[in-house]
């Protein structure tokens, strides 16, 4: 195949040590090795992208980079017979966006095993609005549903409500007939909660307590949690007997700080879950649900759409933690 130029939002170190980020013109040839290569026509961006793009190492190794740990796109070229040009597929997690260029870009090239087919039901650009975050709140769904957290066992708490993960997740349980709390620190994004079919919400403040009791009245049944600290301490001290605590995510802290009590006196369970590396069944089983029994009315409604001009504003706007919902990446024209 003949190579390609293409765009692709690069990050890179200026001489003064400042990291910025500007639309380069790349040619397929620069992209490392692998079996598929993919014409990218949406991306997203994560919390985890943002740190990329800000010259965090923790994430990424060296510069420059391209960021986006999701893509949805066509094949442009295979080495395997599981993906023929043309089929569309879908690329989250892995190494894609952290140490291999990523989806702000026109082109990525990854190993096959990376890769997963669009399920019937779903478009390439719905998608990127589920992305990593919709895929581990599916995750975190199917944790509660197996460890038989139903309907009629009562309230279920989503804290990071606003951001990404928590808007599916409240969607999603709602969706199917859950009653769930959310948990914000924006105020202003009451209307948008409200929007998802959540009728209960509370505050950071509310959500977290400060009495250091090692357990508390009894209040949910379930919670799926993306931020940690505090507020997952707390939930855990609040969970019912036999109730399920889902983590999967330390936007506010990784320290837990709470006593056994709650899962010795109330045996309740402390899920966790793992996206990043998560089997390729279980990913085909998630994104088959997402697109079918879960899948969520009007899915960008959860979100807007940008286009890689706007990725610089979009980066410093979740770093300040202004972000609501999911921001989709558009490669394509109109």
């Amino acid at each position: 195949m003949v190579d390609k130029e293409f765009r692709a939002y690069v990050v890179f170190e200026d001489s003064e040590g400042n990291f910025k980020g500007e639309i380069r013109t790349r040619n397929t040839s620069d992209l490392p090795p692998g079996d598929v290569l993919i014409r990218v026509h949406y991306s997203s961006l994560n919390y985890k992208d943002a740190l990329s793009a800000s010259g965090n190492r923790g994430v990424t190794r060296e510069f420059p980079h391209t960021p986006g740990i999701d893509a949805s796109g066509v094949v442009e070229r295979s080495n395997v017979s599981e993906f023929n040009k043309e089929d569309k597929v879908i690329v989250t997690s892995y190494d894609l966006g952290m140490n291999t260029p990523g989806g702000w870009a026109e082109y990525v090239q990854v190993p096959a095993e990376w890769v997963v087919s669009l399920p019937t039901g779903l478009s390439l650009k719905e998608s990127m609005f589920y992305g990593t975050a919709g895929f581990t709140a599916g995750l975190a769904f199917k944790k509660l549903l197996k460890h038989g957290v139903e309907v009629d066992h009562g309230l279920i708490l989503v804290s990071g409500a606003s951001g990404g993960l928590g808007s599916i997740a409240l969607a999603l349980l709602s969706n199917q007939g859950y009653k769930v709390t959310a948990v914000t620190g924006k105020e202003e994004s009451r209307g948008y909660l409200e929007s998802l079919g959540v009728k209960n919400i509370i505050s950071r403040d509310e959500a977290i307590d400060k009495s250091n009791k090692p357990m508390l009245s009894a209040k949910w049944a379930g919670v799926i949690d993306p931020v940690g600290g505090e507020i997952l301490a707390t939930a855990i001290k609040k969970t019912v007997s036999r109730g399920v605590i889902v983590s999967c995510g330390n936007a506010a802290s990784a320290n837990l700080d709470i006593t056994v009590y709650p899962f010795i006196l109330r045996g309740i369970s402390l899920l966790g879950v793992d996206s990043q590396n998560a089997p390729m069944e279980t990913r085909k089983e998630i994104w088959s649900k997402l697109a079918s029994e879960w899948k969520l009315k009007n899915i960008d409604k959860i979100g807007s759409v940008c286009t890689l001009e706007d990725i610089s504003e979009e980066v410093r706007n979740i770093l300040e933690g202004k972000q609501i919902g999911r921001r989709v990446i558009s490669l394509v024209e109109g």
